[in-house]
């Protein structure tokens, strides 16, 4: 019966085939144990010199790290194992003999690792990392689909920007200037003006120069945008989401989460509602905690990281000041100078995961933000034209999928959080 190593618990005491790679080995004179992966999972092969062919146990004894076979064996119930099974090899057929793989078990500098990221990824750490990627992505879905969402998808390639033309990479679209884009949200107010409640799930990119852990180039977002929705609502589809997409991974993903060393204990805790904190108050009690910060500046990673620091939970500051939030955020009715909006940071120093607001519906007002902002109005005429015909209150978010799986995962650097990362200097593999 041919079977892969997540499937094998169906067949206990049966003889099963496995085409696997050889993570790694060891043997004595009689016994060889090979640590075979197939890309659902990982699983000891045992391998008996008295119990195999004397032709099997030499290849058992010679075979070579990141060589490709189909291993024949029966699967056996085992406490000890990771996986709870392991499998008494009978017979091993070679498909490929890799020579000189260049990671091995031993320690290797971090730029080693990435310019080798296309092998990096087969170690049992980044495996673990992907398949928690993997269902949070997977769990987002299910959330929205359940919660009657749309998907919808925008373009990337765009002849506008979001929040301004600062960090995004132009190109030339034929005879015209466009930009990759940096967040779909604009085109998503579009569409839930048409659907009602929309998802995105799309590449995002920044030509910000940052080299921070929490920082990459070209990363994922997911951009909910609903139609009759205020702040508060808002808030609390943020809440739901969250708590469901780590709840997910708490009941799917525990065998990654060992192997990554996380303390679930702490990801238990993620269940809304989640606290908050006024921006004043948080200007407040940064000051009050040696933070040199005034009224009017944003929040760098150690103010996100000691505000987070008091709570268990991911906390929403909310009503930053207009003045340094994207144009279309609608301010406060009882105090202009702050918005409807709020960002939610993640515990344990992971910073922002998401930001969201409640959008301007009023459309002279919004008129007024393209001049403030030096947008053109004949660029984003369409924009306007979501306030002309039938303009209704609405609000959105976008939340950062690698900066959620480094939060989720306990990674130390969102590098490891996407298969292939952009860095500042690396577009390597």
């Amino acid at each position: 019966m041919k079977t892969t190593i997540s499937q094998v618990g169906k067949y206990t005491d049966q003889e099963v085939t496995i085409g696997a790679w050889i993570a790694n080995k060891r043997s004595s004179g009689k016994i060889a144990f090979l640590q075979l992966r197939d890309g659902t999972g990982f699983i000891q092969g045992v391998v008996v010199k008295a119990e195999v062919s004397e032709e099997v146990f030499a290849t058992a004894k010679s075979i070579t790290q990141e060589s490709s076979l189909f291993v024949t064996g029966v699967v056996r119930s085992d406490e000890r194992a990771p996986s709870g099974y392991e499998l008494t090899v009978t017979g091993i057929e070679v498909i490929h003999e890799a020579v000189d793989y260049p990671i091995t078990p031993k320690e290797h500098g971090t730029e080693f690792l990435m310019d080798n990221r296309h092998l990096w990824l087969r170690s049992k750490r980044q495996h673990a990392v992907m398949k928690v990627r993997n269902e949070l992505i997977r769990a987002t879905y299910e959330f929205f689909n359940e919660n009657g969402f749309v998907k919808v998808d925008p373009p990337i390639l765009t002849g506008s920007s979001a929040e301004g033309t600062t960090n995004l990479f132009h190109t030339k679209y034929f005879d015209e200037d466009a930009y990759l884009s940096q967040s779909g949200q604009l085109y998503m107010e579009a569409a839930a003006m048409a659907l009602g409640k929309v998802f995105s799930f799309g590449p995002t990119f920044r030509a910000e120069k940052s080299k921070t852990r929490r920082h990459l180039i070209e990363f994922w977002m997911i951009e909910p945008e609903m139609a009759f929705v205020d702040h508060e609502e808002n808030l609390q589809v943020q809440e739901q989401y969250v708590s469901f997409m780590v709840q997910s991974v708490l009941k799917n993903c525990q065998l990654e989460l060992k192997v990554l060393g996380r303390d679930t204990a702490k990801l238990e805790q993620v269940v809304g509602p989640f606290p908050r904190i006024t921006y004043d108050d948080a200007i407040k009690f940064l000051q009050e905690n040696g933070h040199e910060i005034e009224w009017g500046e944003d929040f760098g990673a150690p103010h996100e990281t000691a505000i987070a620091q008091s709570f268990d939970k991911p906390v929403f500051i909310t009503h930053y000041p207009a003045a340094i939030k994207a144009f279309y955020m609608k301010p406060d009715p009882n105090r202009a100078d702050v918005v409807l909006c709020a960002d939610m940071i993640a515990p344990e120093g992971y910073g922002e995961i998401i930001g969201g607001s409640q959008r301007i519906d009023d459309m002279e007002l919004l008129q007024e933000r393209f001049q403030e902002h030096n947008l053109s109005e004949e660029t984003y005429k369409w924009y306007l034209d979501l306030r002309r015909y039938g303009s209704v209150p609405h609000s959105g978010f976008g939340l950062g999928l690698e900066r959620t799986v480094a939060w989720v995962c306990g990674l130390d650097h969102v590098r490891e959080t996407i298969p292939f990362p952009r860095l500042l200097n690396r577009l390597y593999p």
